[in-house]
C-alpha cells in the first residue's frame, strides 16, 4: 500500500488570534527536509524615527486567497517540501507577534531563499493594511492602495 505525500502548502491562515511559532513548525514537519527556515515578524516600538503605540491589521475579503497563491508560487518556484504562512490581523501590542512564514527543504539554502521570497512576495501582494498609532496621537495607514 502507498500513501499520499502531504501537500506542500501546509498552512495558511489570517486570524485575530495570538500566532503560535510551534503550530507553524508542526506543519512544516518533514522527515527529508534538513533545513527549516522561520521568519516571525512582531509589532515593533518604532517606526520612522516615532514611538509606535499599538496598530492594527486589516485584511481584504481575498486576502486569505491571495496568501494561499503567494505560498503556491513559492512551493512551485523553489524545491521545497512544505510551506506555511500565517498572518494576525485586529489589534496588536508592541511585542505581538504579526507574522510567521516558513519552508522546509533539503538544504537550508533553498529553505533560505523560498522564506525569504515567500514573506516579500506576501508583503508585497496580500491586501493586508497596517494602522499604526504613535506616541503624542498621530496614526498612520502603512500598505493601503
Amino acid at each position: 500500500m502507498t500513501s499520499t505525500p502531504p501537500p506542500v502548502v501546509r498552512l495558511v491562515a489570517l486570524r485575530e488570534e495570538p500566532l503560535d511559532v510551534a503550530e507553524v513548525l508542526a506543519a512544516l514537519e518533514e522527515a527529508g527536509s534538513g533545513g527549516l527556515t522561520l521568519f516571525v515578524g512582531r509589532v515593533r516600538d518604532h517606526d520612522g524615527g516615532r514611538g509606535v503605540v499599538a496598530l492594527d491589521y486589516s485584511a481584504h475579503p481575498s486576502a486569505l486567497d491571495r496568501m494561499r497563491e503567494v505560498c503556491s508560487r513559492v512551493a512551485e518556484e523553489y524545491a521545497v517540501h512544505a510551506v506555511a504562512a500565517v498572518h494576525r490581523t485586529g489589534p496588536l501590542a508592541v511585542g505581538d507577534l504579526a507574522v510567521v512564514v516558513a519552508t522546509a527543504a533539503a538544504h537550508r539554502d533553498v529553505a533560505f531563499e523560498a522564506s525569504r521570497a515567500l514573506i516579500d512576495t506576501l508583503k508585497a501582494e496580500v491586501p493586508i493594511w497596517k494602522h499604526q498609532r504613535f506616541e503624542g496621537g498621530t496614526e498612520e495607514w502603512v500598505g493601503t492602495p
